[in-house]
């Protein structure tokens, strides 16, 4: 079955941040996610987890263990599991990105003051 935002469950997460599950498997996640001018994502690892962020619209800011990176549209990243990191939307505008984990991060989130 095809898959959109326009069809794919939708929830708020943060400060007013959308995420819609394309893909909601427990080894594979993909989520495309909007976040508002100046919103951060509270500061996190994964246990388990491995992702990578893409970036669709706009310039996106995400640290990842003390190093800071800009991402602009269709760049992206990887982070590994055991690796504190956290995306911020520091532009005026919306940014929109997907972010593909493997396996799931249900479960697997823990706060990092690191």
């Amino acid at each position: 079955m095809k898959v959109s935002k326009s069809n794919a469950e939708h929830y708020i997460w943060g400060d007013q941040c959308d995420g819609w599950h394309l893909l909601k498997r427990q080894d594979l996640s993909i989520i495309h996610e909007k976040m508002p001018p100046h919103t951060a994502e509270t500061r996190h690892y994964h246990e388990k987890s491995q992702q990578f962020f893409f970036v669709l619209e706009g310039t996106a800011t995400i640290e990842i263990a003390g190093e800071t990176f800009e991402l602009e549209a269709h760049e992206g990243i990887h982070v590994a599991p055991h690796t504190p990191h956290q995306m911020f939307n520091q532009s005026d505008r919306d940014i929109q990105f997907l972010v593909i984990s493997e396996p799931t991060t249900r479960g697997d989130r823990y706060p990092s003051n690191q």
